[in-house]
């Protein structure tokens, strides 16, 4: 998580969609930078709602805007399954070697998910609160002009992008029927990223 608190901005960094090298990229010119833990770091609105809002709220009387980036769900979890198919990975119980694609979407349709496919939610990330706290700005991460051209005009600096964390470069397959599936359990998730993709 990011925050800049002259432009009242607080960056949500949502897992797999490029956050930690924005973090990087903007770390000098934020207020304030979470790395760690990863339970902060990645900060979904309702636990920046319990916890880091108050904290602007009642000492500083401020309220922040806050922006996000979201990925195709699809491709978000590609991300993740590829990602636990690290070499360093294969010994660790949420690795997915030995697991097809077709089985990670399947077991993450679960609503009891096996640890391996246990990777949060986007749309439960960006959820907005009953209090009306949510993302004011949220982006695809596929649209990284329309992302950096914002950050850069507000605040006020030339970004300089270097891919960090990524997951391992290889094809994933999903069978029709499953992807067929895996839309309709997930259509709001679809809806939302269409929405914010054709903008």
């Amino acid at each position: 998580m990011l925050v800049f608190f002259k432009e009242r901005l607080a960056f949500l960094s949502m897992p797999k969609t490029g956050s930690t090298a924005y973090q990087s990229a903007l770390a000098s010119r934020a207020d304030i930078v979470i790395n760690e833990p990863p339970l902060l770091k990645h900060a979904p609105v309702y636990r920046y709602n319990r916890f880091i809002r108050p904290m602007f709220l009642n000492v500083c009387d401020a309220e922040m805007e806050l922006m996000a980036v979201m990925r195709e769900p699809i491709s978000w979890l590609s991300s993740w399954y590829r990602y636990r198919q690290r070499p360093f990975m294969k010994d660790k119980p949420n690795n997915t070697h030995e697991i097809t694609f077709d089985d990670f979407i399947l077991a993450y349709m679960r609503g009891q998910r096996p640890g391996f496919a246990e990777v949060g939610n986007q749309l439960k990330f960006l959820e907005r609160q009953p209090n009306g706290t949510g993302i004011t700005h949220l982006f695809a991460y596929e649209d990284q002009p329309r992302l950096q051209s914002f950050l850069e005009e507000r605040l006020e600096v030339k970004l300089s992008i270097k891919r960090e964390n990524v997951s391992p470069a290889f094809e994933v397959a999903l069978s029709p029927d499953i992807e067929e599936r895996f839309r309709r359990k997930f259509a709001d998730d679809f809806t939302l990223y269409e929405s914010i993709s054709k903008n």
